[in-house]
C-alpha cells in the first residue's frame, strides 16, 4: 500500500530512499558531525542516527548562511541526506538544498509531515512535481 503526499513545488531530483523521521528542527551546522554521517547534537532527536543517504522528515529550519553552505559542503564529501522534507522550510535553507542539487519540500497539504511519514518507511521524493510516495506494508 502506498499513500501520496502532495506538498509546495521543491527544490532537487527525484529521489527515493528510506525515511528518518522526528517531530524537531534541523540545522546542519549545529546538529550534524559531517565527518562520521551522524546526527551529534545530544538534544537532538536524532542525537546518534546516520543521515546518509536516508530521506531526512523534520519540523522545520533552523540557522543562517552557514547551515546552507553546509548542505553543499555534505554533498560534495559524498555523506548525505538523500532528501530533507519540513513542514516549512526557510529561504535560506532552500538556497543551500538548490546549490548542493539536494531533493527539499516542504508545507504538505496533509498536515503535519513529521506524523504523516514514520522511520523506516520507503520515500519516493518528487520535487518537480510537488508529491512524495510512501509505501505502507
Amino acid at each position: 500500500m502506498s499513500i501520496e503526499l502532495k506538498c509546495h513545488i521543491g527544490i532537487g531530483p527525484d529521489v527515493e530512499g528510506e525515511a528518518l523521521v522526528a517531530d524537531d528542527n534541523f540545522s546542519a551546522r549545529y546538529d550534524l558531525d559531517r565527518i562520521k554521517g551522524i546526527f551529534s547534537r545530544p538534544q537532538h532527536k536524532l542525537a546518534g542516527q546516520s543521515y546518509d543517504g536516508k530521506i531526512l522528515v523534520l519540523n522545520t529550519a533552523k540557522g543562517g548562511v552557514a547551515s546552507a553552505w553546509m548542505l553543499h559542503e555534505m554533498k560534495s564529501r559524498g555523506i548525505y541526506p538523500k532528501a530533507i522534507l519540513f513542514n516549512t522550510a526557510n529561504t535560506i535553507l532552500a538556497q543551500g538544498a538548490a546549490l548542493a542539487d539536494m531533493a527539499m519540500c516542504d508545507r504538505f497539504e496533509a498536515g503535519d509531515v513529521t506524523a504523516l511519514i514514520n522511520s523506516g518507511e520507503r520515500v519516493k521524493v518528487y520535487p518537480q512535481k510537488g508529491l512524495v510516495i510512501v509505501k505502507r506494508e
